[in-house]
């Protein structure tokens, strides 16, 4: 027992230690001093891989398989950093619970792209923001991979449309990192022609916000995002089994998985290029984008091609 008291202080520079790298760890916090405080309760010490395995499991509000193991995972990171400073401390093995496998993100054709854009844009009243307020969102998502919470947030001085390049700031958003987003020169101009419009109809006086509502208010995510939904589902865009329905959302899946096929199918290195197209997509690290080359058929077979073009070069046969 003699360890308990100073676990708390553990915990406590553990999670300092993750917020000054950027780590955005609310929910995380409370997990652990949960965590923290059923260990206490116990008479095990010092922390053995069972009695994590116990708290991961034990009566909880979470009851999926997927929710422990994600308890789980918390706790591990924790037990590695705890081991530093009481190196009897076990770490349960990453393989003790099941994650549910992460279902397939749906992608999007040029064609459901621009039947989606025409519906935005035939949204009444014509003459009013609204319309070019979503076809220009769509459109910048589409192109970027920006989050729509990113675009919703955007102010005027964050879109840098009259320098070379064109580009986007994207301050202080998900897990507390700030990015530089390069634009495309179409998307460029297609925001150039947006923003023209937006001073041409005197909306320019009602907000600092790059794209408002019609009194000059933030864009409402769900209501934007049920419109979203809404309009794919009504335009027959269903996924096939075991994917994902389109959300707004599936607008960086798409633009990550077309950035990745292309340069599979231009023979780039792939491998090279990933931890720049994470720090475009605003990812914590590459992990989670290296995900994508296995998230479609068709990125994995040009990813085997390339693959195969590879390993042909070292045959000195």
């Amino acid at each position: 027992m003699s360890g308990h008291p100073e676990l708390r202080d553990h915990l406590e520079a553990y999670l300092a230690v993750r917020e000054a790298l950027g780590f955005n760890d609310a929910a995380r916090r409370t997990l652990l001093r949960s965590f923290v405080e059923y260990v206490i309760t116990t008479d095990r010490w010092p922390i053995d891989a069972e009695l994590a395995l116990d708290w991961a499991c034990g009566p909880s509000s979470v009851r999926s398989a997927a929710g422990q193991a994600s308890r789980l995972s918390a706790v591990r990171r924790f037990l590695c950093y705890l081991r530093a400073s009481v190196p009897e401390t076990q770490v349960p093995g990453s393989g003790l619970l099941a994650r549910q496998q992460r279902r397939k993100p749906y992608i999007f054709t040029q064609e459901e792209l621009t039947r989606l854009l025409d519906v935005a844009a035939a949204m009444r009243p014509r003459r009013k923001l609204r319309p070019h307020v979503y076809v220009s969102m769509i459109g910048l998502l589409a192109s970027t991979g920006l989050r729509a919470g990113e675009a919703i947030r955007l102010t005027v001085d964050d879109v840098r449309l009259d320098i070379d390049p064109p580009r986007i700031l994207v301050l202080e958003t998900k897990f507390r990192k700030s990015r530089i987003v390069p634009l495309h020169p179409t998307a460029a101009e297609k925001l150039k022609t947006y923003a023209l419009l937006r001073r041409r109809l005197g909306y320019a006086g009602l907000s600092d916000l790059f794209f408002m509502s019609e009194i000059g208010t933030a864009i409402s995510y769900g209501f934007f995002a049920t419109w979203f939904t809404r309009t794919a589902r009504r335009l027959g865009m269903s996924p096939p089994p075991g994917a994902r329905a389109p959300t707004l959302h599936s607008l960086r899946h798409t633009f990550a998985i077309e950035r990745l096929t292309q340069w599979c199918l231009e023979g780039e290195p792939v491998q090279q290029w990933v931890p720049n197209l994470s720090v475009y997509l605003g990812h914590v690290s590459p992990v989670e984008t290296y995900w994508y080359l296995t998230a479609t058929p068709a990125l994995l077979t040009a990813a085997a091609a390339a693959f195969g073009q590879y390993a042909n070069l070292g045959d000195t046969r």
